[in-house]
């Protein structure tokens, strides 16, 4: 089965609102306030959905902010039971501190058909390349280097690899520099990261390391309908960890998911900018009106565009 065209306009208008509600705290130092702003809204554009919709990537619990928690339900009711993943702030140092590359991100399937992931994180890796044997997570950085510079009849040192500037990458950034790959440092908003794969024009080939889980499962949706390429593993560092994992029905801890056991059948995903970044425009605000940009996929129809809308303040 497929999803409705019709709820590509309503989950475009969920992702435009809650990215609107953010922007009016932008630079304001608060991304507690930030978060919550895109919450609220989520949550109440979602309840208005004619769906029996519930939560199964939800956010919040590392940053210890305001939830749309795993396992609430949203809509009216009456509909399609639906699987959806959130992500209402994406980049929320961004959002506070008035950086490019904030956005508000809402992902859907049909029941059953979404993981559901446990806030933790994962190591990851996406490309724009379906081949099997070419790039694999239980590669080494230099074969995945090597293999994906062949693949593409390119040099190592041709080969752009985006990777989270985080300590924890000191390694493979080390390595990346010792092959004399180009290097796109990102400092928050790996949904976004993931995404620079899927067009010649953001020249990545490559997107790598460890990340949020969620954020995880988000990009694996578009990606799915951009048809690339994307591994994830999740990393439980701790026994509280371990047991959430379990609970949710993870049986092996160390196993690593294609795309295709993360989301399956059709997807509708929405990712609006609240301020500009590399994937699309922030908000715009014009006399009573404000202008939003969404990457918007929807992946049984083969729609993957950016869309301008205007909606009343």
């Amino acid at each position: 089965m497929s999803l409705d065209k019709k709820f590509q306009e309503l989950f475009l208008k969920v992702s435009s609102r809650a990215a609107f509600s953010s922007y009016k705290l932008v630079g304001k130092k608060d991304k507690v306030s930030a978060d919550k702003a895109a919450v609220d809204s989520m949550r109440l554009e979602l309840n208005k959905i004619d769906m029996n919709g519930e939560i199964v990537i939800g956010e919040g619990e590392l940053d210890e902010a305001p939830m749309l928690y795993i396992g609430e339900k949203l809509g009216t009711g009456n509909g399609p039971n639906l699987d959806i993943a959130v992500d209402p702030l994406e980049g929320t140092n961004f959002a506070a501190n008035n950086l490019p590359g904030a956005l508000s991100v809402i992902a859907v399937a049909e029941k059953s058909n979404l993981f559901n992931a446990p806030e933790t994180y994962m190591a990851k890796i996406s490309t724009n390349i379906k081949e099997k044997n070419v790039i694999d997570l239980d590669y080494h950085i230099k074969k995945n280097i090597y293999n994906l510079a062949e693949f593409k009849n390119k040099k190592p040192e041709n080969i752009t690899a985006c990777i989270l500037d985080r300590p924890r990458h000191k390694e493979i950034i080390n390595e990346l520099t010792n092959l004399k790959v180009k290097i796109k440092l990102i400092t928050d908003g790996d949904v976004s990261g993931a995404l620079l794969v899927t067009e010649e024009k953001y020249n990545v080939d490559i997107f790598l390391g460890i990340g949020g889980g969620p954020e995880g499962v988000l990009a694996a949706v578009a990606l799915d309908a951009f048809d690339c390429n994307f591994q994830g593993r999740f990393l439980f560092d701790t026994e509280k960890d371990k047991k959430r994992a379990k609970k949710m029905g993870i049986i092996d801890l160390n196993k690593k998911y294609n795309l295709n056991e993360i989301v399956t059948g059709d997807s509708i995903f929405c990712a609006t900018g609240i301020t500009s970044g590399d994937l699309v425009s922030g908000i715009e605000i014009k006399s009573n009106e404000f202008l939003s940009e969404t990457l918007v996929t929807h992946k049984s129809l083969g729609l993957r565009k950016k869309i301008l809308i205007k909606q009343d303040i």
